[in-house]
């Protein structure tokens, strides 16, 4: 089937968060007042959808959550799987796939499926669910 579970969360500020928890991923809902500097994956609440694609706001904020910026214990599981990487090869055009690669290598220093899962994210963040 198809079922979920559903946790609410009211914050302090008034921000309410609500988690909805699939049997392979999970969507998260947040609702709250514009923060003084926001931005991120949900934009930066200027009224300008223009500059809200994946690729706008990684040259803003960078690709990824720097460590020492991160709430959460632990570290991300990044599972690079066969489908994915058809995807990008045959769906990413070729200057949008070598943009993504040269900026994620050089905002993360590192290689391989880290770098591969954020390619990834600037070929088809703009997606709400990728296949």
């Amino acid at each position: 089937g198809n079922e979920k579970r559903i946790v609410h969360m009211d914050l302090p500020l008034g921000v309410k968060v609500t988690v909805f928890q699939w049997s392979n991923y999970m969507d998260v809902q947040i609702e709250m007042a514009k923060q003084p500097g926001q931005d991120g994956v949900c934009g930066n609440f200027n009224g300008n959808q223009g500059d809200d694609t994946t690729q706008a706001i990684m040259a803003r904020v960078g690709a990824r959550v720097r460590p020492s910026e991160c709430l959460l214990s632990g570290h991300a599981l990044i599972e690079w799987t066969h489908p994915m990487d058809k995807m990008m090869r045959v769906e990413c055009p070729p200057a949008t796939l070598a943009a993504g690669q040269a900026q994620c290598t050089q905002a993360l220093g590192a290689a391989g499926d880290v770098v591969k899962s954020c390619t990834f994210d600037y070929c088809f963040g703009m997606n709400v669910r990728a296949r």
